[in-house]
């Protein structure tokens, strides 16, 4: 099973859990609170929630990532949110109107339960729960599932030290791109470059720090990068994706793209910024010098470089072919760098 598919399909066992105990916590209270059973209403509730949950969260985590619905996400925010609050508010009126949870009850005791009283609230509870569930949803795609979740919990309210890797990974020729097909057509092609990246980059765990023109930043803590070799492991699997794709690239746009990427690691300092709109941004000299080390990809004529402060926090690199370049000097940078190049397949003897 591919790592897409097992993120998606954990990602909708957590939505189907969260849906599920919603619907046995309102059941039972409004239940208990209505003069009935709460045992009963919990029931009915768990029903009810969780065959909500099942037709929306498979249409989001399932449906979403198809051909139909990629051109719904990247219709504008509010045409997105509002057909998908319509289409799942049917849903949501079908379910509970049909009395679905009670349905289910009374085949197991016998009752012959029908719709209760209190369909209408019921209604109106799942809306706004969908609704919220949306919001966040929508939102955290615009922003980062990490990055809201982040500032939520005020992670980063105050600044803090940490051991990061970040990796910058540059679309080789799209300025001269730019100058055949225009900026347009070099918009559409790095959009479609930048989200065919998303997987990879979200099955070992890293996280997009930004897109600057015609290049991504990923980062990962430390402790998350390390098993693995994470960001290595992250690069290879961005580019045989890529690679895959590269015939409908050529139809398309005339070139498939190429990729140049640096690897470094140390320490930042990570914290909110801002005041109409906050983000969590990274201070640091890793920073530039893992920009500098992609720029040296050039110079050196190698597609990727890896520092040997990020290969020393790194376990399980023997996979990959590791060429020692020895230290180089960086623009903007006092002390020179050890420099490795990596490529895919094992190291040499």
């Amino acid at each position: 099973m591919r790592g897409a598919t097992r993120r998606r399909l954990r990602r909708f066992r957590q939505i189907l859990i969260a849906g599920t105990l919603v619907g046995v916590v309102y059941g039972g209270l409004i239940n208990r609170a209505t003069g009935g059973r709460a045992l009963t209403g919990s029931f009915v509730g768990a029903v009810t929630g969780a065959t909500i949950t099942i037709l929306i969260g498979s249409s989001e985590v399932l449906l979403m990532p198809s051909r139909w619905g990629v051109a719904l996400q990247r219709a504008p925010f509010l045409v997105t949110f509002g057909v998908k609050w319509l289409a799942y508010g049917g849903v949501i009126t079908a379910v509970n109107v049909g009395a679905w949870g009670e349905r289910v009850l009374g085949l197991f005791t016998g009752a012959p339960l029908g719709p209760s009283t209190l369909t209408p609230l019921s209604v109106v509870f799942s809306f706004v729960v969908t609704l919220g569930f949306l919001f966040v949803l929508e939102i955290s795609n615009i922003v980062g599932r990490r990055t809201l979740a982040n500032i939520v919990l005020g992670r980063y309210h105050r600044p803090r030290s940490e051991e990061r890797f970040f990796l910058f990974v540059d679309i080789a020729g799209s300025t001269a791109l730019a100058e055949r097909i225009g900026a347009a057509a070099v918009h559409r092609f790095l959009d479609r470059v930048f989200r065919l990246a998303s997987d990879p980059i979200d099955d070992h765990g890293g996280e997009i720090y930004q897109y600057v023109g015609d290049e991504m930043v990923v980062t990962w803590t430390v402790a998350e990068g390390r098993r693995d070799a994470r960001p290595i492991a992250c690069l290879f699997a961005i580019r045989a994706t890529l690679d895959s794709a590269a015939g409908r690239f050529e139809r398309e746009f005339g070139v498939a793209p190429g990729i140049r990427a640096a690897l470094h690691a140390g320490p930042v300092i990570s914290g909110e910024v801002g005041g109409s709109k906050r983000d969590i941004v990274f201070h640091g000299d890793v920073m530039n010098t893992a920009s500098r080390l992609e720029q040296a990809t050039r110079d050196l004529d190698r597609s990727f470089l890896v520092s040997a402060d990020a290969l020393s926090r790194l376990a399980g690199t023997e996979r990959y072919a590791l060429e020692p370049l020895g230290p180089r000097a960086l623009r903007g940078r006092a002390a020179p760098v050890e420099v490795y190049s990596c490529e895919a397949g094992h190291a040499r003897a």
